[in-house]
């Protein structure tokens, strides 16, 4: 039995299976031809082919269907991309780390404020036998059986809890966890999460999501660089630019530093806001943790604004997307390895 955790997000889909970890942008596109794929200078950065054909289609998957792909998938609304997107983005994670016909186990999430609505939706899509094929850059087929044998979805930001709370063998490691007041803010690309775990026990009160994602300062820079170029740039190619702090467009640079600056710090303010707001009650919090891709991006504008203590802990990755998911593959280790049961009961 091989036990997955994969995070389908809105910005990038993260798994692994306790060995192996794969991160890809949550993009796909249409497959076709590729007459050359050698690297045109040796040095150059080679291109990751990620290509899967799934119920008789062939797709570009990431970075792939962005270079490559003439139609290419992308959404930020939450029904479409639990019905039409999931599928082939979890697949082609499980293509990669699962082997053929071997019995799966799989952990994913939901944002808390869809997770009730698509929870069952999701697990039946990924539930089951699975016909693919792997197709590599030289164009060689591996045809594979994906038998996604039990299916587990919880709510999103537990997977950092998960992460914090449980060792590599879904044991409980930090027992200090177990007695405290943990609150989680998980910032997404399309979505803010908030939760609080009161000594392992979930909290509705404490619970919510909202549209606060990273993907709403993006909006709003794409929207600038559409005023002074006339190019409206997808909000998936906008990564690196607003990571250098410039964009080429037709040969002419356009600086971002201060633009991205400015709208980073007031969608900080609107994270800040809504953490007061919903945890007004909930003074007694003992720590807070920022987590997610976008937790990352915005914690040096979002630290000072945070009233109470931030949980450090050398558990919680370098790259915050990963925290997610490694979660959830240590919950399913915990659930079907070490058959303890519930952590935390969702």
């Amino acid at each position: 039995m091989d036990i997955l955790g994969i995070d389908i997000g809105f910005g990038f889909t993260k798994a692994t299976n306790g060995r192996d970890t794969l991160i890809y942008k949550s993009v796909f596109g249409e497959a076709k031809e590729l007459q050359f794929q050698e690297q045109i200078l040796a040095g150059s950065a080679a291109q990751e082919h990620l290509q899967i054909e799934v119920d008789g289609a062939s797709f570009f998957v990431g970075e792939l269907a962005e270079r490559q792909s003439d139609v290419r998938f992308f959404t930020l609304d939450q029904d479409q991309f639990v019905t039409q997107f999931a599928k082939t983005l979890a697949l082609a994670a499980a293509a990669r780390l699962a082997g053929s016909h071997i019995p799966v186990n799989l952990v994913t999430g939901l944002p808390i404020g869809h997770y009730r609505r698509h929870k069952n939706d999701l697990a039946k899509i990924l539930q089951g036998n699975h016909a693919i094929a792997l197709i590599d850059e030289n164009g060689q087929r591996q045809e594979k059986t994906i038998n996604i044998n039990k299916v587990r979805v919880i709510p999103q930001p537990f997977g950092s809890l998960f992460n914090l709370m449980l060792n590599d063998l879904g044991e409980l490691g930090d027992k200090r966890l177990v007695h405290e007041k943990i609150g989680v803010i998980d910032v997404g690309f399309r979505t803010s999460d908030y939760t609080v775990s009161d000594k392992m026990r979930y909290s509705e009160r404490g619970s919510r999501t909202t549209d606060s994602g990273i993907s709403r300062a993006f909006n709003v820079i794409a929207g600038k660089i559409r005023e002074k170029s006339g190019v409206n740039v997808e909000l998936y190619r906008l990564y690196n630019a607003v990571e250098t702090g410039s964009i080429k467009i037709r040969g002419q640079e356009y600086e971002l530093t201060n633009l991205v600056d400015q709208v980073f710090k007031q969608l900080a303010n609107t994270v800040a806001s809504e953490v007061d707001r919903l945890w007004a009650d909930d003074w007694d919090i003992d720590a807070i943790v920022i987590t997610g891709g976008g937790g990352a991006v915005l914690a040096k504008y979002l630290q000072p604004l945070i009233h109470g203590q931030l949980l450090q802990s050398d558990v919680m990755l370098e790259d915050s997307r990963l925290n997610n998911v490694a979660g959830y593959w240590k919950f399913g280790k915990h659930l079907w390895e070490r058959g303890l049961g519930a952590v935390v009961a969702s």
